[in-house]
C-alpha cells in the first residue's frame, strides 16, 4: 500500500543551486535516509536536517514509518533516479524504489536547502 508520510517539515526560505549531476551528489544523502529508515534509526535519520525538520519529525512518527517500510526493504529494492526540481527556493529530487517483490513501488521525495534536509517522503 502507498505510504504517505508525515516525515516532513518545510522551511520555505533558502535559496539553493541545483547540483550539476544530483544523482552522484545527492544520492549519499537518499542512501543515508533509507538506512536509517531501515535500520529504525531516528538519531541518524534527523542528523542532517534542519531545525525545523529535526522538531517536525517526532520520534514515534518515523518509528511509525519505518515499521512499515523494513519488511519490504529487507528484502532488497533499486533506486531510480527520475529527475529534480526548484521549489519554494529548495531543491527537490525524486527517486523510484522499485522492490524486489515485485509489488508496488515508492515513491522517495528529498528536499534540500543547501546540505541540510528540508523535507523527505516516502509515498
Amino acid at each position: 500500500s502507498d505510504l504517505g508520510l508525515a516525515c516532513v517539515c518545510l522551511v520555505w526560505s533558502a535559496s539553493v543551486g541545483m547540483a550539476a549531476n544530483p544523482d552522484e551528489e545527492v544520492r549519499p544523502v537518499l542512501d543515508k535516509l533509507l538506512k536509517a529508515v531501515e535500520a529504525n534509526d531516528y538519531k541518524n535519520f534527523v542528523a542532517d536536517g534542519t531545525d525545523a525538520f529535526k522538531t517536525g519529525i517526532t520520534k514515534q512518527m518515523f518509528e511509525s514509518v519505518s515499521k512499515q517500510m523494513v519488511p519490504r526493504m529487507k528484502k532488497g529494492y533499486t533506486c531510480f533516479y527520475l529527475g529534480d526540481l526548484k521549489q519554494q527556493g529548495m531543491s527537490v529530487y525524486l527517486w523510484k524504489l522499485v522492490y524486489k517483490d515485485g509489488e508496488n513501488d515508492t515513491l522517495a521525495k528529498l528536499v534540500l536547502s543547501g546540505d541540510k534536509v528540508a523535507g523527505f517522503w516516502l509515498q
